[in-house]
């Protein structure tokens, strides 16, 4: 499966990684090529855009450039005004009214209804019309889809009770109609989504052919890595908890406009007691030392939370305020932390290769930075687009502790000093590639770390550390938000990632930045 981590199952051999103890059976689509974005900004042709129907006479007037009919193979989404005055009309490409997966197109204006730029994926050569027949059922490709995992559907069916006694189920189905783009043959498929806590924590997207009923890919892209009470490190810290019946919970429901930040005790079960039972204590002072862990990853998540809400005034990963819920003590010296889509696992560590993984504020940043790309980039993990997931979560890991250029530092090899998992100042350290010149083309499997995503996230990393080193780090996160946000699009590489950084710099700070990002970018050698 895959598993968007903190490493490489090469560096440590375990599921911190992408594969090891969670690993579970997968089929994937062998040498299925992607629509790559396009990033247009020069030469088109704009009146004044200020309405969706004047986005409509924009894509006429630059039909011959853009090759895109509007009316036949766009379909409107939503129009969004961001804090600049820019607006972003955003649309999904179809084929016979029928959304194409993991695509979509943004035009942007500026506040005088200027297009400045258009991007995402054009389908250009995608048919005017499908000449597939669908001969599956819906509720079919949902069978098919269970029937080719080595679970039930009862087995994963599982109820839980919150602090308030509401009950929730751990289970969760969607399935859509799409068009499948498969190395440039366009076909129908439903895009099946699994998502379950048990019996191992899953996310499973999957695609099934509407005419065969073929499992054309299946991929687990659960994301691992990694009020008084004192942490992992012996540092004493001011919790939010919450207070029922005599005992205090580690349960924070001060976040604005949002859900609560709950956190739970695995009691080393693994996957058949997530969540788990409440951190509680009598006293309100989390002190013990099985209390730790869960003191760092309640303080951290809230953490995360207030960073992206008091930069970008994201409400929660989502933006839509759910409620951020984690475990500790999961399994047994568990070299692992992983976000499985709907909630962060923290193993103790082996106590040599890590401690308690939660004990690192910017191994907490990167995993629930997965999350925040997955619900607005939604970058593909593999290859340079899932290099570029990586490397999103290491320089927004980095933003939310800034002390240093090392990731996971405070909980990697306790006792040896000055050692991390990845630097974003030296890449090579650590045996990732920092230019081009270096870049491994590896193949797209397990064994190959899905294209390299942990290993050639080296080049963007260092790329990022030119920009911050350059800019400053408050400009730096402003672009860096921006670019994944607003400009990139699932299926976006090393270069369309340069053209959307430098888009967010010049929108933000105008040329001077925008020109700092690309030389940035040029010192790694990406053009």
């Amino acid at each position: 499966m895959k598993w968007k981590s903190l490493m490489a199952s090469v560096v440590l051999g375990t599921s911190l990684v992408s594969g090891g103890s969670l690993a579970h059976a997968e089929k994937s689509a062998e040498n299925v090529s992607v629509e790559t974005p396009q990033f247009v900004k020069d030469n088109i042709k704009s009146s004044k855009v200020v309405s969706k129907k004047a986005v409509k006479k924009f894509f006429k007037d630059n039909k011959s450039k853009l090759k895109i009919n509007a009316n036949k193979n766009l379909k409107f989404v939503k129009s969004e005004t961001d804090d600049l005055g820019m607006t972003h009309y955003t649309y999904q490409p179809v084929v016979d009214n029928i959304p194409i997966a993991n695509s979509r197109v943004v035009v942007h204006t500026n506040k005088k209804g200027k297009v400045i730029s258009i991007n995402g994926e054009f389908h250009q050569d995608a048919p005017r019309n499908l000449k597939q027949t669908k001969k599956v059922k819906k509720q079919e490709a949902l069978d098919i889809a269970w029937d080719s995992l080595d679970v039930s559907r009862e087995e994963t069916n599982t109820v839980q009770k919150s602090l308030s006694g509401e009950t929730f189920n751990t289970l969760n189905e969607n399935n859509e109609l799409v068009v499948y783009d498969n190395d440039g043959d366009y076909q129908l498929a439903y895009h099946v989504e699994l998502q379950f806590a048990d019996p191992y924590p899953a996310n499973w997207q999957m695609y099934i052919d509407a005419e065969t009923g073929e499992v054309i890919q299946a991929n687990n892209v659960a994301e691992e890595a990694t009020g008084t009470g004192v942490g992992v490190l012996g540092d004493t810290k001011s919790l939010n908890t919450y207070l029922s019946g005599g005992t205090y919970y580690l349960y924070d429901t001060t976040k604005p406009m949002s859900g609560v930040i709950e956190t739970f005790d695995n009691q080393h079960y693994g996957y058949s007691n997530l969540p788990g039972i409440y951190v509680t204590d009598s006293g309100n002072t989390f002190y013990s030392e099985n209390q730790k862990a869960a003191v760092d990853a309640h303080y951290y998540a809230g953490e995360v939370f207030d960073f992206y809400y008091d930069n970008f005034g994201r409400v929660s990963y989502d933006d839509q305020g759910s409620s951020i819920r984690s475990t500790v003590h999961y399994g047994s010296n568990y070299n692992n932390a992983a976000w499985t889509g709907n909630q962060m696992i923290y193993g103790d560590g082996d106590g040599s290769t890590f401690t308690y993984l939660s004990g690192a504020n910017d191994i907490v940043g990167h995993e629930l930075t997965h999350a925040v790309t997955e619900s607005t980039a939604g970058l593909v993990y593999e290859s340079q687009s899932g290099a570029l997931n990586e490397s999103f979560s290491d320089v927004f890991g980095y933003f939310v502790d800034p002390e240093d250029w090392l990731m996971g530092e405070d909980v990697y090899t306790p006792g040896v000093s000055g050692d991390g998992l990845r630097s974003l100042s030296n890449p090579n350290a650590y045996n990732q590639p920092d230019h081009m010149d270096e870049y491994q083309d590896l193949p797209v499997t397990e064994e190959g770390d899905w294209g390299g995503v942990h290993t050639n996230s080296g080049i963007p990393n260092k790329a990022a550390y030119y920009t911050i080193s350059n800019l400053g780090i408050e400009k730096s996160k402003d672009i860096y938000y921006r670019a994944l946000t607003v400009y990139l699009t699932p299926n976006s590489d090393f270069s369309y990632a340069r053209q959307s950084l430098e888009q967010a710099a010049q929108d933000l700070y105008g040329s001077s930045a925008a020109n700092a990002v690309g030389q940035a970018w040029d010192n790694v050698g990406v053009y």
